[in-house]
């Protein structure tokens, strides 16, 4: 999996994703190759919000593997990648959803919400204001 800098140029891109399929060709064979697209991360990775996902299936030697992890870790637009083995027979990933609605946004606890915290300490100073909680001094 290879997570792209969206701010980078296309051509960079482009340059970048055809260095990994070359790498791969030459030293062992690209089982499946995904484009992703651009789709919205967990969390922010270098004030990013956004990656350009892409999703390579091959089979290579250890060799190919120290490359590709030598390569990627110093090569600019790279936000992230990992490689992952998987079991012999393993289905082939599913296409990502372009057509999933939207996740709801949460909606807050019952009774934790900042907003009746903050109305609660306004009607307390409302009173406290108006007298209801102080006492007058002696005159």
């Amino acid at each position: 999996m290879l997570l792209l800098d969206p701010n980078a140029p296309d051509e960079r891109q482009t340059q970048i994703l055809d260095q990994v399929k070359g790498m791969i060709a030459d030293n062992g064979t690209i089982v499946g190759d995904y484009d992703w697209g651009l789709r919205k991360m967990a969390y922010e990775m270098d004030h990013r919000g956004e990656a350009a996902y892409h999703l390579f299936q091959f089979e290579g030697a250890n060799e190919l593997l120290e490359q590709l992890n030598h390569t990627l870790r110093i090569t600019d637009g790279v936000l992230r990648f990992r490689v992952i083995r998987l079991k012999p027979g393993s289905p082939p990933p599913p296409a990502p959803r372009s057509d999933a609605p939207p996740r709801p946004a949460r909606e807050p606890r019952d009774g934790r919400s900042g907003e009746t915290r903050v109305a609660a300490r306004a009607a307390a100073d409302a009173d406290t204001e108006a007298g209801g909680d102080t006492a007058e001094e002696p005159a």
